[in-house]
């Protein structure tokens, strides 16, 4: 089952989502390095990278939306882990926004400790949507070829894939 939101021939979500991933963690160490340094300059590119972050992570959800409704079969084991995936991905996007909100009037964006808090859970967060994703494609196949098998027991059950 190949996605139907593709570019020059590839799938276009997994390209996708190197940019709000690698935004949103670099954010978090700016944050880190803001609170080592008390420079004002990280803070504020730590608000700016998350700003960057929610804005590809919009495009990018609806791109792995768009395959999910119309490629991933219903009544599979594939269909639940991309919705599951879907709800923890819109949820780190939630999470970063609240955070980049906490900074608001700041001085130098500076954030505060539930700003810095709400990052590091939409990391960790980030790092569960990711592993499911990484289920999808790597497990069961969604995305990456016509016969994938969309009913595949979970990578950590220790079962093999019959295909």
């Amino acid at each position: 089952m190949r996605s139907r939101v593709r570019a020059a021939g590839h799938a276009v979500h997994p390209i996708l989502i190197v940019f709000p991933l690698g935004l949103l963690t670099t954010a978090v160490g700016f944050d880190v390095l803001y609170l080592v340094t008390e420079r004002g300059s990280f803070a504020f590119t730590s608000a700016h990278l998350i700003a960057a972050g929610l804005l590809m992570g919009v495009v990018t959800a609806a791109t792995g939306w768009l395959d999910w409704w119309l490629v991933v079969p219903r009544g599979t084991r594939a269909r639940r882990i991309g919705l599951l995936h879907g709800v923890v991905n819109a949820a780190v996007l939630v999470v970063f926004a609240v955070s980049w909100a906490l900074r608001l009037g700041a001085p130098d964006w500076g954030p505060t400790w539930p700003a810095v808090i709400a990052g590091w859970l939409g990391l960790l967060a980030g790092g569960l949507g990711g592993w499911l994703g990484g289920e999808l494609v790597e497990r069961l196949g969604v995305s990456v070829e016509e016969d994938a098998h969309v009913d595949a027991p979970s990578s950590l059950s220790g079962a093999t894939s019959a295909r």
